[in-house]
């Protein structure tokens, strides 16, 4: 056959399409797999499911072509997956094509831009969303590209050979006729009728399929090769997220959600009469920033906000509850899977939750594609295209709920874009965010926070900020970073009873007296919650007051408890679980008897987990973080014997927080307890944060988090170029959060066969990985393991007492 077999001719005049029957856009199910019109029709409905999600909210407003733009790409996007390469490559034991199918698909794209009469910028529109939702179009800045995989600037150049290429392409058994002209007429035809419109007159002797394509390729490089505005930039990267999202939810066959596990009426299903700050922010329409006491019913609060905003929202608004903890996070997805409402025919909410390590490999891993770049055979094909389907229906499940937990990270991730991330930013359109415990971030990432707060706003999103312990110069960065009013409420004076008798020790917490003292404590009966600020320091306490705890409880497993963020995922949520169940809040009416037991901790108990201990003595750190500390003891103010010591030990280093934080907050403590405020009352913290940020270090954290907001908006938040590769965006971000999950060495065959097995899932080996600080690496003898995705670690690990340093090697004489 010629040359002339792939120049589009007209479609058949009406007979059956028998050949298409035969064009496969995947590899599986492997028994029967999914044709390619089956394929383009499921992504285009999906594509309406998304609209139907988000509509045009916020800037989408401005474009009144946007999502139409968005169903044809979802319609044309694999068309080129009808060439003989593709087909070759998904056959079993097929050999890679090395050719890029969006970038034939182009090729339909120009044939039915004339038929359909769409107007240039629709057409260069779609183009370019079809082009790129599998790769950048130019490589970054530096000349990278993600994952070191070409741009499709880099793969198809003046260099190319656009006829070897898309139509004759040479081979050692006679050269392959990419496009059939009879299959590329059932193809051309199917479009056009599922699109409604006529088919383009005959063109016989016309340019070929890699002619077109080849030249709306250049228009599409010219299009953005300089950076454009920024709305501009904006909605090109939404649509790019609508149809990366479209094309793996659909590749999922994972549908998504209608059913909101938040009631409308939520304030009204409470099981008791709404407090005062409650039905305040039931009564607030957009921004809120909320402060009242832990334990006062915040949570409730936040709900009620988000419940009240649901009528004013367009189509199907999502909820995002973030907190900064990975173990707050879980202890939040349970609380709302017992509180809030099933779908029809369900046990339980559907409550997503997105975080860390393992998030982000699944959303990398879901827009790979069953196109290989190299030039030799993978060596095991099904298994590799097997663990392609599950982590794309995995990642997609973060995506299919209406309700989520997140950290903030994985929010921010959003600012990645391209197609990796391109759909977390679109996902952010239309959405209520619960900002939870917002105080818990160091300056700089409050300030990014605060940026993300003025794109959401953009979005059409409204934002809800959660906290019993905002200082002024957080509230006043919040107000000043949102066009729109803030409406910010207060809990009334007397919301929370006086629950604390304040006392300062001078002495370290490891000093023999303190130990001596919690000792006496518990041997009392008494249960005690021991806080500190380093890993380190909560392991050397718990193992010294463990027996005393456990001799004063026999036979109680759950005597002495150690948290801390060092333990492995699945370790941690089990341990909280047992927090939970051995300390809950007490109930009035409760019998008075002391209930004994041990909590040692970091900072990792003070936000979400509901705990209620006799007793508290802890390190003294921010003046936010010393408030939450008390929130876990004496909770609500039952405890029989009324307000119980609660002692705050001084603390030379301040150690992993800002010495200059602490020293603040130990100067505004002493200052309170010189006015004879000891209780710690709402009032009390109130003075105490007024104290601690009316210093030298209080004013430079507002200078640092305003650098932070501005710095984070102009750099990462700005989309002037929008399909340029920003891939080493990644590395920069998870390094400004100085965070990342690590596997320890032991663990890793049983997480290469989670990961790696065709019946492996990602979200489950999840549970082996441990949080580290980027710093802590080298600490830990990190090596990056590449087929992994994670750092290896060496180092101690018991499932009791969590992660320590390796032991140095003993010196041989």
């Amino acid at each position: 056959m010629t040359d002339d077999s792939t120049r589009p001719g007209p479609p058949p005049a009406g007979p059956g399409r028998h050949l298409l029957d035969a064009v496969r856009a995947k590899s599986r199910p492997r028994h029967d797999p999914e044709r390619l019109t089956t394929h383009s029709r499921t992504v285009r409905e999906t594509a309406g499911q998304v609209e139907a999600r988000v509509t045009d909210a916020g800037i989408l407003a401005a474009s009144p072509a946007f999502w139409s733009r968005v169903r044809i790409a979802a319609l044309l996007h694999d068309a080129g997956k009808v060439a003989e390469g593709f087909q070759m490559q998904i056959r079993p034991g097929g050999r890679p094509w090395g050719e890029r199918h969006e970038v034939l698909s182009l090729a339909y794209v120009d044939l039915l831009s004339s038929a359909a009469g769409w107007s240039d910028e629709d057409r260069l529109m779609i183009a370019t969303l079809v082009a790129t939702h599998h790769r950048a179009l130019y490589s970054s800045s530096s000349g990278g590209s993600a994952g070191g995989k070409p741009s499709l600037a880099q793969q198809y150049s003046e260099h190319t050979r656009w006829d070897e290429a898309f139509t004759l392409t040479p081979h050692p058994g006679g050269p392959v006729v990419q496009v059939p002209r009879a299959r590329h007429r059932e193809l051309l035809a199917w479009f056009c009728e599922t699109l409604a419109v006529a088919p383009p007159p005959p063109a016989t002797g016309g340019p070929t399929l890699a002619d077109r394509a080849r030249h709306l390729f250049e228009q599409i490089l010219d299009e953005w090769y300089e950076p454009v505005s920024a709305d501009q930039g904006l909605l090109a990267v939404l649509a790019q997220g609508a149809l990366t999202l479209a094309d793996h939810a659909g590749s999922a066959h994972v549908a998504l959600q209608t059913h909101l596990p938040l009631p409308a009426d939520y304030l009204q299903r409470l099981p008791y009469t709404p407090h005062l700050h409650q039905r305040w922010a039931a009564d607030t329409q957009g921004h809120l920033v909320l402060i009242s006491p832990t334990g006062s019913g915040k949570t409730e609060a936040g709900l009620s906000w988000a419940a009240a905003q649901l009528p004013a929202m367009p189509a199907l608004p999502r909820v995002v509850w973030t907190l900064p903890y990975r173990a707050s996070l879980n202890a939040a997805r349970r609380r709302f899977e017992r509180s809030l409402i099933p779908a029809p025919g369900e046990q339980k909410p559907d409550i997503g939750l997105l975080h860390g390590t393992v998030a982000h490999t699944l959303l990398a891993r879901a827009v790979e594609d069953e196109c290989p770049d190299g030039t030799t055979a993978p060596t095991a094909p099904t298994a590799a295209l097997a663990r392609q389907a599950t982590a794309r229906a995995a990642a997609m499940r973060l995506f299919t709920q209406r309700l989520r937990v997140a950290t903030p990270h994985q929010l921010l991730s959003a600012a990645i874009a391209g197609p990796v991330y391109s759909s977390v930013l679109l996902e952010q359109a239309n959405s209520l965010f619960v900002m939870d415990e917002l105080h818990a971030y160091e300056p700089e990432t409050f300030g990014r926070l605060c940026a993300a707060m003025k794109l959401w706003e953009r979005l059409g999103s409204r934002v809800a900020v959660l906290s019993a312990t905002l200082a002024p110069p957080m509230t006043k960065l919040i107000r000043e970073s949102l066009a729109q009013k803030v409406t910010v409420r207060r809990a009334p004076p007397g919301t929370s009873p006086v629950r604390h008798r304040l006392v300062l020790d001078e002495a370290p917490m490891t000093s023999p007296e303190s130990i001596e003292r919690l000792r006496t404590s518990l041997a009392e009966g008494h249960s005690a919650l021991v806080v500190v600020n380093t890993v380190a320091t909560a392991q050397q306490l718990f193992r010294q007051l463990k027996e005393t705890a456990r001799a004063t409880c026999p036979g109680d497993p759950d005597a002495a408890l150690l948290l801390h963020s060092r333990f492995k995922n699945r370790d941690r949520d089990a341990i909280e679980q047992r927090l939970l169940e051995r300390h809950p809040e007490r109930r009035p009416g409760e019998p008075g008897r002391r209930r004994g037991g041990l909590v040692v901790a970091t900072q990792t108990v003070e936000v979400s987990l509901q705990l209620d201990l006799d007793r508290g003595a802890v390190e003294c750190a921010p003046a936010e973080a010393v408030a939450q500390r008390a929130g876990r003891v004496n909770r609500r103010g039952l405890h029989p014997e009324g307000p119980v010591e609660f002692r705050i030990h001084h603390s030379d280093t301040g150690r992993p927080y800002d010495p200059a934080a602490v020293a603040a907050a130990w100067s505004a403590l002493t200052t309170l307890a010189t006015e004879g405020k000891t209780a710690l009352s709402e009032q009390d913290i109130d003075r105490l944060l007024e104290l601690a940020y009316d210093t030298e270090w209080g004013r430079r954290w507002a200078d640092t988090a305003r650098q932070a907001r501005d710095e984070f908006a102009e750099t990462f938040l700005t989309f002037a170029d929008p399909f340029h590769d920003r891939s080493e965006f990644a590395d920069r971000l998870r390094e400004q959060f100085d965070s990342v999950e690590v596997l320890h060495r032991d663990d890793v065959d049983e997480y290469r066969e989670l990961t790696e097995e065709p019946e492996g899932h990602r979200l489950l080996a999840s549970g082996l990985l441990i949080p580290l600080r980027f710093t802590q690496l080298k600490t830990y003898n990190a090596l990056y393991d590449r087929s992994l995705g994670v750092h290896v670690i060496e180092g101690e690990y018991h499932e009791t007492t969590g992660l320590e340093p390796p032991s140095e090697p003993e010196t041989i004489l």
